[in-house]
Formats: structure tokens, sequence, C-alpha cells
């Protein structure tokens, strides 16, 4: 037996081939400008002012609805980019 690793191929053209670049940064777009709108129509009241009483420890409102606007950030940048990688995935089956 030997400890040699076989070779394998690069990866990288599959990742160019589906555009994941692209689509990731389109992802990161979508989900910043989203959590942007979320946040500001939160924080400033935008749609008027909560109705319900809550305690804010520690950090306060602020604060806690930023950390929500960077997980809807980051789940949705995380969804868009697969959504557009399996549409360019069943774009390039159709084409081969």
């Amino acid at each position: 037996m030997s400890d040699e690793v076989p070779d394998r191929p690069p990866q990288s053209g599959l990742v160019q081939a589906l555009r994941v670049p692209r689509n990731a940064a389109i992802g990161i777009g979508v989900g910043v400008a989203l959590a942007a709108v979320a946040y500001l129509a939160r924080v400033l009241e935008l749609l008027g002012p909560f109705a319900g009483t809550r305690e804010y420890p520690v950090l306060g409102p602020e604060a806690w609805f930023l950390v929500l606007a960077f997980v809807l950030a980051t789940s949705t940048a995380l969804l868009v980019t697969s959504i557009l990688t399996v549409v360019e995935t069943v774009r390039r089956a159709r084409e081969l």
C-alpha cells in the first residue's frame, strides 16, 4: 500500500462553470439590502411603533435587531446563492 494521495482534478473549474462567485455576490447584495430595510423599518419605526413591551437584556433593542439583521442577511445570501447556483446547474445540464 502506498501512502500517497492520488491527484484529484481541480474543483475551481466547476465553481467557475456554475458562476458561484457571481451568484454569491448577488446573494450578498440581496441579503444585505433586505436586512438593512428590515433593520431600519424596525429601529426607526417606519411602520409604526412596536405594540408589544419587551425587555432587551444587556444590549438594548437596537443591538438585538442588529444581530437579527445579520442572521437575516446571511441566511438570505445563502438562499439566493443556492437558488442561483441550482438554476445555473439545471441550465448547464440541459445544454449537455
